[in-house]
């Protein structure tokens, strides 16, 4: 009978303990679970920061999240306008699996979107300023969200402080999106002197440029600003079990830039913390895209990366950045209303450029020289009157309104992308397997190449605006 109660005695014990094992277990697991911060910039060309090598704006904040982490140096978005960047990125699939096409866009409903997957591992999924396009965030299930039109620039600094009110236990999935250094441009860029700016080979220099870059340059640093103060929240309200992104969804607006496949376009930067993760100060020189965002999140945070989906997680980059990762990346643009109507397609390898554009009878516009007088400033007419009599004006203004069905690009001795390729005979084995490869890839993606607006021609010498057009135009992109 004692031997009886000792025995049970002791699996009471053995039980008892073993609950309490699971019990911590369990509480460690969930105190393992670790906070994400993704801070999103808006029109920011990748050369344009410390990190990647300019000596004109200083970006002290990107430098020390560089310091802290790890920077991607081919990383691209999906498409090189807003609403369809944004909306790859938050559903993992490029813009003719779900439906955001063209700019002002949203994907299709039915969609499953990033915070969905995120609240089912029990995240809290908060988004303040720009994230999705302007007022689209109430069409992605975040929990809460706020500050999402048009350049409501105390988004970031609400966003802060309602992290540091925050009270929940829950996981936490913040998206910050600030409005810079998207166009208006602060006046003045008095920090920049413009006489003393370096303009880029494929800009037209005239004064007007300067002044406008210096202010492009200004917005830049208040980009910084924003971002240095949300890294410090994070790490002060999450503490170091925090994965940190920030990354930017698109190139500036300036000419063979945004709206346009090529390189000032569609790479973007990206740097990533995580404390006792990713090894401080690295870089990776893998190609990874918008696409692959949402799955990489969804692996930080525990899960497993969805099928189904066009991204692939990046996680073993985060951890091994000597890895690889994707060894073609494609994109796709449509257009912007009608201030910009041009459907084109690229496939990008580490070395190689390749952009068909459906329709080169089209002629390209956007809003840099639609709208004069705009609020990043009145530079392209600058570049129109210049080219009257400087034959190098004459030639970027041309290719910016003209430009051939196919272009082929080596971008390691052509990285600005000045020397098209096409047609020599060198490369046309070249040309050819790459036409093929996008061929191949819009046909899998069940890409028409639908032009939803009526274009531009070549042959239009008035290219002129339907009345209901010309009455409505607006410079929100």
């Amino acid at each position: 009978m004692i031997l009886r109660f000792v025995s049970l005695f002791y699996l009471c014990v053995l039980a008892a303990s073993h609950a309490g094992g699971v019990l911590a277990a369990s509480l460690a697991s969930a105190a393992a679970t670790p906070n994400i911060v993704v801070f999103l910039s808006d029109d920011h060309s990748l050369l344009d920061s410390t990190v990647y090598g300019s000596t004109e704006v200083k970006t002290p904040q990107m430098q020390r999240i560089a310091s802290a982490g790890l920077t991607f140096t081919h990383a691209f978005v999906a498409s090189p306008s807003c609403a369809p960047s944004r909306a790859a990125l938050l559903t993992g699939l490029m813009p003719a699996r779900n439906g955001a096409e063209s700019n002002h866009a949203k994907p299709r409903a039915e969609i499953k979107k990033l915070p969905a997957y995120l609240k089912d591992l029990g995240y809290e999924v908060v988004s303040f300023g720009k994230v999705s396009h302007y007022q689209h965030t109430s069409d992605y299930g975040f929990d809460f969200f706020a500050y999402d039109k048009y350049h409501e620039d105390d988004a970031i600094p609400e966003g802060i402080r309602w992290l540091r009110a925050r009270k929940s236990d829950r996981p936490l999935c913040l998206f910050l999106g600030t409005n810079w250094p998207h166009v208006p441009w602060p006046v003045g860029g008095d920090e920049f002197q413009p006489d003393t700016l370096k303009i880029p080979r494929n800009h037209v220099d005239t004064p007007t440029t300067r002044v406008s870059r210096a202010r492009y340059l200004a917005a830049i640093t208040r980009m910084d600003t924003e971002l240095g103060a949300a890294f410090d929240a994070a790490k002060d309200v999450l503490g170091e079990n925090t994965f940190f992104l920030h990354t930017s969804d698109h190139g500036a607006q300036w000419p063979f830039a945004k709206w346009s496949c090529y390189d000032g376009g569609i790479r973007t930067p990206m740097l990533a913390v995580w404390p006792h993760k990713i090894a401080e100060g690295g870089r990776t020189h893998a190609m990874v895209s918008w696409i692959d965002i949402l799955p990489t999140l969804v692996e930080v945070a525990g899960g497993r990366a969805p099928s189904g989906i066009d991204g692939r997680s990046f996680h073993g980059v985060l951890l091994q950045p000597s890895l690889s990762h994707r060894d073609r990346i494609f994109t796709t643009h449509s257009n912007d209303g009608r201030m910009n109507i041009y459907p084109t397609r690229s496939v990008r390898t580490a070395d190689w450029k390749y952009l068909h554009n459906l329709h080169p009878e089209y002629y390209f516009s956007t809003h840099v020289d639609i709208v004069q007088g705009n609020d990043a400033g009145p530079y392209f007419a600058s570049w129109v009157e210049k080219a009257k009599t400087d034959p190098t004006a004459a030639i970027l203004v041309q290719r910016y309104h003209e430009r051939p069905r196919e272009e082929l690009y080596d971008l390691q001795s052509d990285p600005l992308e000045l020397k098209n390729l096409a047609a020599d005979p060198l490369h046309r084995e070249r040309l050819v397997a790459l036409r093929a490869e996008v061929t191949a890839w819009m046909i899998s993606q069940g890409d028409q190449g639908v032009v939803p607006v009526a274009p531009r021609l070549l042959s239009d010498p008035a290219r002129a605006d339907p009345p209901a057009l010309g009455a409505a135009k607006k410079t929100k992109q």
